[in-house]
């Protein structure tokens, strides 16, 4: 994989515009769906042909976001998008590690014969699968990669309230607003920029924090009486969330997103968990305070990964058998977790 910085010259010398395909992992989350399409509308106001498509659906509290009605669904479009991940000449990869992490898109992308583009921050990347790319684990999201991407390759003042909007989106929800530790004085260097150019960021807190449905806070609430479990002795809590609950409260996409967060608000907690019933498999997300490595720990038990303080996992067995490993396998981490 050569160095990102070696694209800017074919990005900036290209006169005939060029096919380009933007991707994300499945299910994705505010940072993915902001990185995509701020860099849909930089390459778009380059003159380029450009398309967004997710390997799935996303939650329906990102559909305000400037170009999100024109991104396909892979799923719902998998003719269309084949076709057009075949004849792209540029194929930008955000937000994920691995090419596994696009579900079905997965034997599409590996047989594609268009350049490879990666800007990611997750740990581990799969270098092999990509012509370009940049990943820096130490960045707090993919979004403020592709602002350093455009300011870098010279297009600073492509930049406008709409495609500040949609880097903002990243900035936000994967700092958890700002909060963890990822937040570096680099974020903030950046949103006073977008505040100089334009951003309305109130806007985009409200279309993310309070656009709720009165079924999801009714589910929140059920869950935290219900589901969730505290093992002070492992300074840790787990929330187990059976199909029964998503159907019985009509989840949608993005319902259950956030609520490993709360977990991590109990004072002394430092290592939070949820687990939840999906059809195919078990998914898990991890959150944890401090030193404690959710992304090793993932790895090592449960077919995941991600960064050091927040990662998810997988699993085919059932929700009764993966709850009784996880609090087995937590015994080696006591220690650690006091």
């Amino acid at each position: 994989m050569k160095p990102i910085t070696e694209f800017y010259s074919l990005l900036n010398t290209t006169t005939k515009a060029k096919k380009v395909l933007i991707t994300m992992h499945q299910k994705p989350d505010g940072d993915a769906m902001g990185s995509t399409l701020a860099l849909y509308h930089l390459l778009a106001k380059l003159g380029h042909q450009v398309q967004v498509i997710s390997p799935t659906n996303w939650a329906s509290f990102l559909d305000w976001l400037p170009g999100a009605q024109q991104v396909w669904d892979y799923e719902k479009t998998k003719l269309f998008s084949d076709a057009y991940i075949k004849a792209a000449d540029w194929i930008f990869c955000l937000d994920f590690n691995v090419l596994y992490r696009t579900k079905n898109m997965e034997p599409a992308l590996l047989n594609a014969k268009g350049v490879k583009i990666l800007i990611d921050h997750h740990e581990q990347p799969q270098i092999e699968a990509f012509d370009y790319g940049i990943s820096i684990p130490a960045k707090s999201s993919t979004c403020e990669m592709i602002y350093d991407f455009i300011v870098s390759s010279g297009h600073r003042e492509l930049i406008d309230p709409e495609l500040a909007s949609c880097i903002y989106t990243g900035l936000m929800t994967d700092t958890g607003s700002f909060r963890f530790p990822s937040t570096t004085a680099s974020v903030h260097e950046a949103i006073a920029d977008l505040k100089n150019l334009g951003l309305q960021h109130s806007p985009v807190h409200e279309h993310i924090y309070d656009s709720n449905s009165e079924q999801r806070l009714r589910f929140l609430g059920h869950s935290l009486l219900k589901r969730m479990e505290v093992l002070y002795e492992y300074n840790t809590a787990i929330m187990t969330i059976p199909k029964a609950d998503l159907l019985a409260f009509h989840t949608k996409t993005g319902d259950t997103e956030g609520l490993v967060n709360y977990l991590l608000s109990i004072e002394g907690i430092r290592f939070g968990a949820i687990v939840i019933d999906r059809d195919e498999e078990r998914k898990w997300s991890f959150r944890s305070k401090g030193d404690f490595d959710v992304n090793e720990f993932a790895r090592k038990h449960f077919n995941g990964g991600g960064h050091k303080n927040a990662a998810g996992g997988n699993t085919a067995d059932s929700l009764t058998e993966t709850v009784q490993k996880f609090k087995k396998v937590l015994l080696d981490y006591k220690s650690a977790l006091n």
